[in-house]
């Protein structure tokens, strides 16, 4: 027998979830939908019953909620600049507003795993043993790196003069980042 990997499990509820959404709509009600009602509400009793009983479950849960608060906290951030609020009048315009926010979180967030696995690579060949087990705990969502006050004038030129040869930003080395 296969064993089924937990994102293919997840996956699978998600379809679950969605097909039940779907046969509930309708106005006949069959039995797949029944059973399909049924497997949901066995997942959530699966879920309540692990939860306080494996720690290991408990610790992978609030890591992931972790990552996603930290990821509200660097959009709430990015947003700051209007007071946290979407101004625009007209629903275009609010989802203009939206996907700009958007486009400015991933680029936070691609930046900075990119220049976290620069920083891993640098110190791996320095010698320092990087464990993977610690890295998965890392979140690229933070803004500690951010100037979001006022205007920034940037030399194009300077700043590409700056680039090593590997096309990036030299790294801030210290002794010890950990």
């Amino acid at each position: 027998m296969a064993v089924v990997g937990a994102g293919v499990r997840a996956r699978l509820f998600e379809v679950v979830v969605l097909c039940v959404g779907k046969l509930s709509a309708s106005a006949r009600q069959n039995t797949l939908a029944a059973a399909l009602k049924e497997y949901r509400a066995l997942r959530r009793t699966v879920y309540a019953a692990k939860y306080p009983s494996d720690p290991d479950y408990r610790r992978k849960i609030s890591r992931q909620l972790n990552k996603g608060e930290s990821l509200h906290a660097l959009r709430r951030d990015l947003l700051y600049a209007h007071e946290g609020t979407i101004r625009a009048r007209q629903l275009a315009d609010q989802s203009e507003q939206a996907r700009c926010l958007t486009l400015a979180t991933n680029a936070v967030i691609a930046w900075t795993t990119k220049y976290y696995g620069l920083a891993v690579e640098h110190m791996r060949r320095a010698g320092q043993r990087i464990d993977d087990e610690v890295l998965a705990h890392f979140s690229p969502a933070h803004s500690a790196n951010i100037n979001f006050f006022g205007a920034i004038e940037v030399n194009i030129d300077a700043e590409l003069a700056q680039l090593g040869p590997t096309g990036y930003r030299p790294l801030r080395v210290r002794d010890m980042l950990f």
